[in-house]
This record gives C-alpha cells, sequence and structure tokens, in this order.
C-alpha cells in the first residue's frame, strides 16, 4: 500500500518554564510558615506521590526531603494512588520506583500497604477514607499536578483536593468517590480530611504545553480548594492540542498511565470517547501503537482506540487494567479494540476503510502529552498554513517500517 505523503509540524506554545525547580520548591517552602508552625523536630512527614509522571517529580520530592529534614523532621514516601499498581502495595511501590521514587533514589522509606480509616461520611452518604499511614503520621503533604481530569468536570478537578481523597484513599476510598460520583464529592471529602487529619500542606504543580514545570505553589489546607481551582483555569489555558477538529486517522504512538490517568487524554483525542456527548474533536479512528513501560501492564484507556498492535495486547495485565476500570467506575476504558500483527498491517486497515488512502485525513503524536511536534497527511497542509503558530517541514516523507513492520520514530 502507498501511504499518504507526511509532514512533520512543529507547534509554538507558550513554553515558559522554571529552570530551577529545586530554588523555586525551596522558595516555596520558606514561603509558607505552616509547616514552621506546626511542625517540630523528630515528627514524621507522609509525603504522598501519586503515579503520574510530573516533569522533575524526583527533584521536587528530594528538595521537599531536605527541606523537611532541615527542620529535624523524618519525612518517608506514601504512595497515593488510588487503585493503581493493580491495587497492591507492591504493585504501587512498583509505580513508584519506575518514576525513579524509592528508599535508594530518595534516601527516605517508601512505606506501602492498602489499609485505609474512616474519617466521616459525606451528605451523600460516601464514606471518606484516608490511608491508615497518612493518618498515623504526624502530618501529611501531598504533591500533585493540576490539570484537567479525564473523566468529570468540577470546580476543582486533577490537583490537591483530589490527591487527598482519591490518590490517599486508596483502592476502597477511590471506589467509594467514584461510585458516589467525584463532580459532587471531591470538595466535601477534601474538606472532612482537612478538618479530621495531620494535613500540612500541599504541593501543587501546572505543567506548560511542552510538559515544562510552569508553576509550583505550596499551599496550607485552608487553601487547597482555592489554589485548584485557580491553577486549574490556568491548566486549561496551556493544554496542549492537535490544531484539527476533523481527522480520519489518528495515529498515537504510545499510550500510559504516566501519560494520562485515562491512558490517553480525553481532552486531547475527544471527551466523546470515554464519556459519550458531541463528537468535538471528531477523530473517526484512533489507533494507539504501544503502551509505556511505567504503565505496568494499566492499559486504562485503550477502550477509547479503535485499532491497536498486537504488541499493546501482550503487554496487557488484565488484572490491574479491570480493577481501574472498575474502581473508576468507567467500564468502557477496559474494553479491547481490534489488534492486528504490527504496526504496518494496523494501519493499512486503517486506511483500507477509506475510498482514497492518499486522501486520508491522518496525523500521527507521540502521545497526548507530547504535542509539540506531529506529522499531518498532505491533505491537511493547506488548513494548517493558516495557523500562525504552525511550522511546516520543508520536506514530506512516507512512514518506514523495520523488518517487523514496527513504524519507525519521526523525531528523535
Amino acid at each position: 500500500m502507498d501511504f499518504p505523503l507526511m509532514y512533520r509540524i512543529h507547534q509554538r506554545f507558550n513554553a515558559i518554564s522554571i529552570g530551577d525547580v529545586t530554588g523555586a520548591v525551596r522558595k516555596e517552602f520558606s514561603r509558607l510558615k505552616t509547616v514552621e508552625e506546626k511542625a517540630r523536630p523528630g515528627q514524621t512527614v507522609a509525603l504522598a506521590v501519586g503515579s503520574r509522571g510530573i516533569h522533575g517529580l524526583r527533584t521536587i520530592v528530594t528538595t521537599l526531603i531536605s527541606c523537611l529534614q532541615s527542620m529535624g523532621l523524618r519525612p518517608f514516601i506514601l504512595p497515593a494512588m488510588g487503585s493503581h499498581g493493580g491495587a497492591t502495595a507492591e504493585g504501587q511501590e512498583e509505580v513508584l520506583k519506575a518514576l525513579g521514587i524509592s528508599e535508594d533514589t530518595v534516601g527516605v522509606p517508601v512505606v506501602s500497604n492498602m489499609d485505609v480509616v474512616s474519617v466521616g461520611y459525606l451528605d451523600s452518604g460516601a464514606e471518606v477514607l484516608i490511608s491508615k499511614d497518612a493518618i498515623e503520621a504526624d502530618h501529611l503533604i501531598v504533591i500533585n499536578r493540576v490539570k484537567p481530569h479525564t473523566a468529570f468536570r468540577g470546580e476543582v478537578e486533577s490537583g490537591l483536593c483530589k490527591m487527598l481523597v482519591i490518590g490517599c484513599g486508596k483502592h476502597k476510598g477511590a471506589e467509594t468517590m467514584h461510585r458516589f460520583g467525584l463532580t459532587e464529592s471531591i470538595v466535601p471529602a477534601a474538606r472532612v480530611i482537612i478538618q479530621k487529619t495531620p494535613v500540612l500542606c500541599g504541593l501543587a504543580v501546572v505543567e506548560n504545553a511542552t510538559g515544562g514545570t510552569h508553576i509550583i505553589r505550596l499551599a496550607q489546607p485552608d487553601e487547597f480548594v482555592g489554589v485548584d481551582r485557580e491553577l486549574l483555569k490556568e491548566a486549561w489555558r496551556l493544554l496542549a492540542k492537535i490544531p484539527l477538529e476533523d481527522l480520519d486517522v489518528l495515529i498515537v504512538d504510545e499510550m500510559g498511565k504516566d501519560i494520562s490517568g485515562a491512558g490517553m487524554d480525553p481532552n486531547v483525542i475527544g471527551f466523546w470517547r470515554r464519556e459519550g456527548g458531541p463528537r468535538a474533536p471528531d477523530y473517526r479512528t484512533v489507533i494507539v501503537l504501544d503502551i509505556t513501560a511505567r504503565s505496568h501492564g494499566n492499559a486504562m484507556g485503550i477502550g477509547m482506540a479503535d485499532l491497536t498492535t498486537r504488541r499493546v495486547m501482550d503487554k496487557i495485565d488484565l488484572e490491574a487494567t479491570y480493577t481501574n476500570a472498575l474502581t473508576a467506575g468507567i467500564l468502557r476504558s477496559a474494553r479491547l479494540p481490534i489488534a492486528l500483527e504490527n504496526d504496518r498491517t494496523v494501519l493499512e486497515a486503517a486506511l483500507n476503510q477509506f475510498p482514497d488512502p492518499k486522501r486520508v485525513r491522518m496525523v500521527r503524536i507521540i502521545n497526548t502529552l507530547r504535542l509539540e511536534t506531529f506529522c499531518a497527511s498532505e491533505v491537511l497542509i493547506p488548513e494548517l498554513r493558516k495557523r500562525d503558530h504552525i511550522v511546516l517541514s520543508e520536506k514530506p516523507f512516507r512512514f518506514q517500517f523495520n523488518h517487523e513492520g514496527k513504524l519507525l520514530p519521526f523525531v528523535d
């Protein structure tokens, strides 16, 4: 088959980022007086760290550890990721290790177990649960990226409140909140936890469209809702998207839990693929070619794809994937698409759905976090030329495959 001519496209984003992450964390730590006022030498501090691949996560964590130890405090790492890692203590520790967070790399223990305790109830009847290790520590600090969520809309979405309620709630807490609805439950549940547990502060991160660190903010507990709300607006403003609303085929080189909680961000590929609703953007055929190693086989979100490869299927841990889907209450996200032998056969199958494969409106991206560079088929070039923030490569090219039918990378 003759594949369409493709062009390499570069998007010029607002890429202002913090160059000195260590310095920024230290500056925020010295600004916030809550730690100094409440913490005493010798006390323990649980640092709640989640499963997302936050830019500079290890630097952020080690800097916080250093700041706390300088005050004579005894920090430890608390895996805070709901049901991720197969909803097991060992699995969650492995997820953090893949993100560069372990006792060997950060110098403090990782305390991982799935036990939770109840700290109250919401008016809806939802029981508010939190990690036993978190509540038994003298203090708790949560770390999270603030961004639009992949499954719900609310005054706050992914951020400090969600890390308290879902991350620190472990499997049982996450399952309960998803069942009662995140939009209605996150804020009131966070307030219960703040009132009933030793929350010391939270570190919020906002990333720019190229994945760099744009904002680092340390907030005291009574500021969590306001900070989440404020930074969510900024995260929406910075969110990278594909600058086309109508495609026949979208090729996604890799999906993964370290990229998005949904594997692929529905805010990029179309919220309707996860939750239904208007088909905007309308990408009619989505292909997934691989899953990241950091996902540890959790293919949550594979149900948003139409076609995939045998390579992806071989990497899927069904137990971890199904546990995540059942906990989140989004069963369609774990449905399995048509899987073909390799990248070439998948692309051929997709293009054969259209009368003239050479005229197919097709885009290829690395993943839904890395959108500064992508490939677009020749038919899309006139539309892209009209956009001021787009830079096109001079030479068109056709996709190349290795001897196993694997598509070769289009960026170094």
